[in-house]
């Protein structure tokens, strides 16, 4: 199995990135948190998960290897597939998700496009004895800081292919609707591609 991926990267979409490895171009599948940490021409490592099946090989890619073991577990639940535990780690930090299932936070969980009520309940009930320590920030919160995210999600949107002057107007256009801690970067992410779709 491949466990991780070291090199350059060579290119960048919306939910994947190429990564040359001894002359090989590998594409990953990523989220946009993952993505937003990458830069074409230069190196990075990525945790992987190869998942096979019957007619594909598909490489799922992660920032560490704490979330490429929550990737991982998630898919131990009935009826999660990589696609929909990759969608769980797009929408929430791998802390936020162990806080949200050992807390029975269904209401968090469905905030996930493709989990309802049922497959949040049946998420808590198969994983919580098996999701590890959840770690607690000073004031309760998980997330990112309020310095950090503009500029993960600038150079993620010009990664993608936006101008940098797209690319800041969306963030000040983000940026207003935050009030308090800001939600977990992919969100306001998905929130900035929504707003760039709409003047391309």
């Amino acid at each position: 199995m491949i466990a991780s991926v070291r090199g350059t990267v060579t290119a960048t979409g919306p939910d994947h990135a190429v990564v040359e490895v001894g002359g090989v171009g590998l594409a990953v599948q990523c989220a946009p948190a993952t993505l937003a940490e990458l830069r074409v021409g230069e190196p990075a490592r990525l945790a992987t998960s190869l998942v096979v099946r019957e007619d594909s090989l598909t490489l799922y890619g992660f920032a560490d290897d704490d979330a490429k073991q929550l990737f991982e577990l998630l898919q131990t639940a009935s009826g999660v597939g990589p696609r929909l535990a990759q969608a769980v780690l797009a929408v929430h930090t791998p802390d936020a998700v162990r806080k949200a299932i050992a807390n029975a936070d269904t209401a968090a969980l469905t905030r996930v496009p493709g989990i309802g009520k049922k497959g949040a309940e049946r998420l808590v009930l198969e994983l919580r004895d098996r999701i590890g320590p959840v770690p607690v920030a000073p004031d309760g919160a998980v997330g990112v800081t309020a310095g950090a995210w503009p500029d993960q999600v600038r150079q993620a949107l010009v990664g993608l292919g936006w101008a940098a002057a797209q690319a800041d107007q969306a963030v000040a256009a983000v940026a207003e609707t935050v009030d308090g801690a800001p939600p977990p970067v992919p969100v306001l992410l998905k929130q900035a591609i929504r707003l760039l779709g709409r003047t391309r």
